[in-house]
């Protein structure tokens, strides 16, 4: 299983609604943008979901809202494609005139003209672009563009790995190198763990205690190794239970 937060628990802020309205309202508010690293797959799409549920319910100011990754907008066409395979949820949206993957002030950015163009936006703006990490992509043009402007939000909403530039904002480094520059962060930080599709301590403990009866051996993968020691801890201690963390390219044979 995995042991991505095998270390620690969400932190509660309540329903992502919510703190997504409060976050996005302050920033605008003070006169900054919101830039969103996302995943294109799904993260970005999800994304959409809740933005739109507050642009169509007057929840926000009208804004711009740039969707600015070619593959994101791609990924999205195909969501809007192939409708029959949403939810009851999704469907009573649209037919209420709320489609999560339509709304006013969205922005889809394909090109890199279209891109560029978001930094001569005359006010506020939330911009989703990738990578979701901020190892590469165009996140690293709108984080070099805000990261030093106190009046905007850099907003997390995935994980984020060890040694990313994701990790070091997110930690508090006062500065980081952005495009082979130092650069102040400024910016307000903002993490929203709803999004995650990682489950925490608790979920992943629980989800192990409904097993009925104890598995010979249990194998953590997909996590840090601090996260996975700590996971595999708890689970020996509380459960009683064989852990292994297997190291890298190690090969274990099942009788």
């Amino acid at each position: 299983m995995e042991s991505t937060y095998g270390d620690r628990d969400h932190t509660e802020g309540g329903d992502l609604e919510t703190q997504f309205e409060a976050i996005l309202n302050k920033t605008i508010r003070r006169g900054g943008n919101v830039v969103i690293p996302t995943f294109a797959v799904e993260r970005a799409q999800e994304l959409m979901y809740y933005i739109s549920t507050l642009v169509h319910r007057d929840l926000i100011p009208d804004v711009p809202i740039f969707l600015d990754s070619p593959m994101a907008v791609d990924v999205t066409e195909i969501f809007r494609k192939h409708r029959d395979y949403f939810d009851d949820e999704t469907w009573k949206k649209i037919l209420d005139n709320e489609p999560p993957l339509r709304f006013p002030g969205l922005k889809m950015c394909r090109s890199q003209d279209e891109s560029k163009a978001i930094r001569n936006v005359g006010g506020p703006c939330i911009i989703m672009a990738t990578s979701g990490m901020c190892t590469a992509g165009r996140i690293k043009h709108h984080l070099r563009a805000n990261i030093e402007n106190r009046n905007s939000t850099i907003l997390f909403v995935g994980y984020q790995g060890r040694g990313t530039l994701g990790r070091q904002i997110l930690e508090g480094s006062d500065r980081v190198r952005i495009h082979g520059r130092l650069h102040d962060v400024k910016a307000d930080v903002r993490q929203i763990f709803g999004f995650s599709g990682h489950a925490d301590r608790s979920a992943l403990l629980k989800w192990l205690t409904n097993i009925s009866k104890a598995p010979r051996q249990v194998f953590l993968t997909h996590g840090e190794e601090k996260s996975a020691e700590a996971l595999s801890k708890t689970i020996t201690d509380d459960l009683g239970w064989n852990v292994t963390i297997p190291d890298y390219k190690e090969t274990i044979e099942l009788d």
